[in-house]
């Protein structure tokens, strides 16, 4: 039995991807309507959306070990950078440098729970409606510093050698939704497929 529990922020709950909830429900219903790994199979798969909006990596630190322990993952996947790369003064931003020790400690509670662990990067807004966002003109995200987030999630999973699914160039423009900040239904349908086929080509299912 696999179980597969993913944590993130508002694009891993599933915002606003209005065909199918998100890349992470894709991934479970993928696994539910597939007969190798549904029922009551040797490869039964489950697979928890542990996606919360507004959170950063200082949150999924606090929560990872407890919310993996309670549903006994076997499997650990986190997307998490977005938001610790707003601007700040905002609530959501983390430092860089905090950042970069939050994924460290966030891998070594995950891999005290399974040798299974991946990591996603992250993507490029459209700065045209994230600087600012539409509903909080105290909130920024800019592609440059996105990208040095992305750059400390690279090292941070090399030095550790913990697999990261890049997503930088597949998620384009026209894979967001209006507000330039989260994937649409094609941006959703994308990413479910690269996390799919990295399992699978992987054989970590």
């Amino acid at each position: 039995m696999n179980l597969i529990c993913v944590f993130g922020s508002s694009n891993e709950w599933g915002a606003w991807d209005l065909e199918k909830g998100g890349w992470v429900n894709r991934l479970r219903l993928w696994f539910d309507h597939n007969e190798k790994y549904s029922g009551y199979s040797d490869d039964y798969t489950e697979v928890y959306n542990l996606g919360i909006s507004g959170d950063n990596s200082s949150g999924v630190l606090k929560r990872i070990t407890p919310e993996s322990e309670a549903r006994d993952a076997n499997m650990i996947i986190v997307s998490i950078g977005g938001n610790d790369s707003a601007l700040p003064p905002h609530d959501v931003s983390v430092p860089l440098s905090e950042f970069s020790e939050n994924i460290k400690k966030i891998i070594v509670n995950a891999k005290a729970i399974t040798d299974k662990v991946i990591l996603l990067g992250l993507f490029h807004v459209d700065e045209s409606n994230t600087a600012p966002v539409s509903w909080d003109k105290s909130l920024t995200y800019k592609n440059e510093r996105i990208g040095d987030y992305n750059d400390s999630l690279k090292k941070v999973c090399s030095s550790n050698s913990i697999p990261l699914i890049e997503i930088s160039d597949l998620v384009k423009v026209e894979d967001l939704c209006d507000d330039g900040l989260h994937m649409n239904d094609g941006g959703h349908e994308k990413v479910f497929l690269k996390v799919r086929d990295f399992l699978l080509n992987n054989h970590l299912l």
